[in-house]
Order: C-alpha cells, then sequence, then structure tokens
C-alpha cells in the first residue's frame, strides 16, 4: 500500500506541466484529471485533498476518511496519520514528485485474525512524465518495517532494516515504456508457525538474511493503454454502463496488446539461515527469477532458482549420504510456443456482456483446442545439482500431441562412481543402504559412459506410454498388456557399461 499509492495518486498528473504557474485553478484541474481514475466520492468524501502549496500542488490522503466513508462491523484500529504527496510542474512538461511515504505508521485489525503493519522514516523523490504515464526517475527509502500477522493457525512475524530502492524509464523503441527498479534491503528476520494439520503440532522456523536485494525491469510496458482501461472501469462500474459501453471496452483491449513485450523480476537473499526444531539450515546464497513475455502468437515464460552453500542439520541425514546431497542447485524450467494473442483477439471479439455467460461452453473449448494445435512445451532448461563429488545436469522438452504428454530428458552425471562406493561402503552396515545398493547398481547400467567419463541417459516418454532410455525400451506402449514395466534389477548390462542396457524379454 505504502508503495503503490504515490503512483496511482500520480494518474492525476494527465498532462504536461509546461512550468505552469501553481494556483487554485490548476489544483481543481487536477481533481478532476484524478477523479477519472478513482472516481468523485474519494474527493467529495474528503478521502484525497489537492491544494496549491507554495510552487507545487499538495495531494494530501486521509486514511481515516476511508473507514468513515466505508464503516466496518469488525473491530479495527487504523491509526495511519494523513500524508501528502508534493507535485511540482517543470519547465519540459514533467512533474517533480516528493513525499514523505506513511512515516511510523501502523494499523491493526483486532480479532481472531488480528494484523499490525507499521513502517517508519520511508521517503520518495522522483521525475513523472506524464506524456510516458511513468517515472523517468526516482528514489526511495526507509528505516524499517514490521508485520506481525495473529493467525491462529500459522502467526508470523516479519522485520526488516533500512532499504532504499532506485527506478529510471524511458520510451521504448517498439512502443510503451521500459523501465528498471531495484531494490535492497537489510536485516531481513520472519518468524512464523507452521500448523502440521496431520498431527496437530505447531513446528516454529526461523528465516534470517542479512541482505535482501530485488530487481524489477519491462520492456515495451503499454502504460497509457493500461491507464485508459483503469479510467473505462472506474467510468463504467455499474452492470448497465459497462454493457452499453462494451464497444469501447474491447477497442481498448485491443489497443493494450500485447499489454508488454517482457517483465522480469529477481530476488536475491544473501546469507539466508532457517532455525527450526529439528536444527539450522543455512544457504550462502538463495535467487528466483522469473521472466514472462508479453501476449504474442509466441509467447515464452521463463523460471529459475539458484542456491549455493547448502547445509543442513547432521543429524538429519546419514553419514553415507552425504556424497548424494546437493550443496548447489541451479534449476530452469520454463514455456514456449505459447500463442496467448490468437486467443485473447478471438476472446475480445467474441465475448458479450449482454449473454450469460459471455463466452460460451463452446467457444472455450474450441479456443483451448487452438491453443494446443500451436505446440506449446514445457522446457527444462539447462539445470545443474552437485556437491563437491557429484554434478548433476538435466534438461529437456515436454510436449502434448493429442493431449497426451510427450518428453524427452537428458541427464548427465560426472562423479557416479563415488556415490555407488558410498552406497556400497554403508551397505555392509546400514539396512537403508544395503536396500538402495542394487538399484544404483541397475542404474549405472543403462548408462552410456561419455568421453569425458560422465554418465548419460537420454530418457524419452512418448504419448503412447512408452518409456526408452539411450535406446532401450524400458517400458512399452500402453497398448501392450503384457509385461508393461520393467524390472531394472532384471536387465542385463555389458561389460563396461558403454553401449547402455540390454534389456531382458
Amino acid at each position: 500500500m505504502k508503495r503503490v499509492l504515490p503512483f496511482v495518486l500520480l494518474l492525476a498528473i494527465g498532462t504536461p506541466a509546461w512550468g505552469q504557474a501553481v494556483d487554485s485553478q490548476g489544483a481543481r484541474q487536477l481533481s478532476d484529471n484524478l477523479s477519472r481514475y478513482i472516481g468523485k466520492k474519494a474527493l467529495d468524501s474528503g478521502i484525497l485533498k489537492i491544494s496549491a502549496d507554495g510552487d507545487a500542488y499538495r495531494i494530501a490522503l486521509d486514511f481515516n476518511a476511508v473507514l468513515r466513508a466505508n464503516p466496518r462491523k469488525d473491530p479495527l484500529t487504523f491509526n495511519l496519520a494523513p500524508f501528502a504527496i508534493l507535485v511540482k510542474p517543470r519547465n519540459d512538461g514533467s512533474w517533480s514528485v516528493s513525499s514523505d511515504l506513511t512515516p511510523n505508521a501502523f494499523v491493526d485489525v483486532e480479532g481472531p485474525h488480528g494484523a499490525r503493519f507499521s513502517v517508519s522514516g520511508s521517503a520518495f523523490s522522483g521525475i513523472y512524465d506524464p506524456g510516458l504515464a511513468a517515472f523517468t526517475s526516482g528514489a526511495g527509502s526507509m528505516a524499517g518495517m514490521q508485520v506481525a500477522s495473529r493467525d491462529p493457525k500459522e502467526p508470523m512475524d516479519l522485520s526488516v532494516g533500512a532499504g532504499t530502492s532506485i527506478l529510471a524509464a524511458g520510451k521504448s523503441a517498439g512502443g510503451g515504456v521500459d523501465f528498471a527498479v531495484t531494490q535492497t534491503i537489510a536485516d531481513f528476520v520472519e518468524t512464523a508457525m507452521v500448523d502440521q494439520d496431520e498431527t496437530g503440532l505447531k513446528v516454529p522456523f526461523t528465516m534470517k538474511s542479512p541482505r535482501v536485494s530485488a530487481k524489477i525491469t519491462g520492456n515495451g510496458v503499454r502504460t497509457k493503454a493500461l491507464l485508459d482501461l483503469l479510467g473505462f472501469a472506474v467510468a463504467n462500474q455499474d452492470e448497465a454502463s459497462l454493457k452499453a459501453n462494451q464497444a469501447e471496452l474491447k477497442s481498448l483491449l485491443t489497443s493494450a496488446l500485447p499489454l508488454w513485450e517482457r517483465l522480469e523480476e529477481s530476488y536475491r537473499f544473501e546469507g539466508v539461515t532457517f532455525a527450526t526444531a529439528r536444527g539450522d539450515f543455512g544457504l550462502r546464497d538463495f535467487s528466483v527469477m522469473t521472466s514472462i513475455g508479453g501476449i504474442s502468437n509466441d509467447g515464452k515464460i521463463d523460471y529459475s532458482i539458484k542456491a549455493a552453500g547448502l547445509t543442513v542439520p547432521p543429524q538429519l541425514v546419514p553419514g553415507w549420504s552425504v556424497a548424494m546431497l546437493p550443496t548447489d542447485l541451479e534449476l530452469n524450467v520454463g514455456g514456449a510456443n505459447i500463442d496467448l494473442d490468437t486467443m485473447a483477439k478471438k476472446a475480445i471479439e467474441a465475448f458479450d456482456l449482454n449473454k450469460d455467460p459471455p463466452l460460451s461452453d463452446e467457444f472455450g473449448n474450441a479456443l483451448a483446442a487452438d491453443f494446443m494445435a500451436n505446440n506449446p512445451k514445457i522446457v527444462l532448461g539447462h539445470s545443474i545439482v552437485k556437491n563437491g563429488s557429484v554434478e548433476v545436469t538435466m534438461e529437456g522438452e515436454m510436449t502434448f500431441p493429442g493431449m497426451k504428454p510427450d518428453a524427452t530428458m537428458t541427464v548427465d552425471v560426472a562423479g557416479y562412481d563415488k556415490i555407488v562406493q558410498a552406497v556400497q561402503a554403508a551397505a555392509k552396515t546400514d539396512p537403508q543402504a544395503a536396500e538402495i545398493f542394487p538399484a544404483t547398481l541397475a542404474v549405472k547400467g543403462f548408462a552410456k559412459t561419455l568421453p569425458d567419463g560422465r554418465l548419460e541417459w537420454v530418457v524419452v516418454a512418448k504419448a503412447d506410454g512408452s518409456i526408452i532410455v539411450n535406446g532401450a525400451m524400458l517400458k512399452p506402449a500402453d497398448a501392450v498388456q503384457d509385461n508393461s514395466i520393467f524390472d531394472p534389477s532384471k536387465a542385463t548390462v555389458p561389460d563396461g557399461g558403454g553401449a547402455g542396457a540390454k534389456l531382458k524379454p
């Protein structure tokens, strides 16, 4: 809320400034512009007030007026002092923006699901360009933040220390806006209670990180078209108006496509520790990245997780399994050939708000069939799991011909012999290791030995239900009823294991 509101309020600045004089007439014009996006009720009820303040306009927001306009039966304490954004016209048509955002504020919700939010020492300043409907530059900071949830099943406390953020944006060559936001916070601490429904136990854990950073970038974001949609939604809140003006809605939706060319966000936690009742887990570095294409006929989605320096409590794993326990991970998954453009345009053209439902089931089924006809795929990009002794790499993809999965995956392992040796040694005294040992030998039997000594398995799972490993049939097609699954322990392995497994019929 603290971060979003200033951006929403800046929608009021819909016309270039051009160094205009600041006066009461300009304040009224800003009020009219703002009402397009939030409605006149917010202004008439005193939730928002716009006035001239020296050489700038003051946009004041009174949260307590929100409660007066929308009384609640539930006990609610909302102690958030009114705050203001100052906007000053510049000679180039842009506006200077500054604010102390929710300083030393808190929100309390009482009752069985009580919560409290507080932030101190938060401020923002930047330059807003009405032509782009975006900030071309900006910087924010805060001294700290605390959040407490008193959910009966899973209560949570979160606190962070000082934080900063920087943003920049400009006109995109392909239309819309390119932007980048970076943010860092210190001393992240979250304490929660996980409710184990099956046992009734409540398990506490604490996550800490001395530094958390985030980066969000966008290319070709259709900011002005999205604002037009917001304005339409505010002007057509009742059902009758929405139905009467659905032709305009269709035009606005089409104009907003593809919404953006690309959006990416990444988060990084450094020096992470997880304190639990079973011991302390740790990660030297942990990051998550998501990349989403806009609505196009060849869309892509990418998701990546990276973790380095994993440590676990020694009492949780047997000593012989350390050779198989990963310390570093890089997982890359995503989707490709995602045709959302055709679906979106057909749906926009076909929907009719005067019908119930606006789109028929038959149309929805046909649309889904068209989507699958474009051969969308799930992709496992080059991924790595490793520790000091073993490195496993994986990549592959899955398609859905005839609505059935058809997948290919390649797995390479360096240091597999170290796993076998560790399990073999432990098998002499550990029943669990003794049970696993035959399977480790059987899996090796299916492998192909590469020139660098790594073992490789190419697994093909076809839509007909068959499974092939390095050219050897592990499971026949579903139409074959007898001997549908082979037992790896019954496979014959040629000397050296380099040509793959030969399975008994």
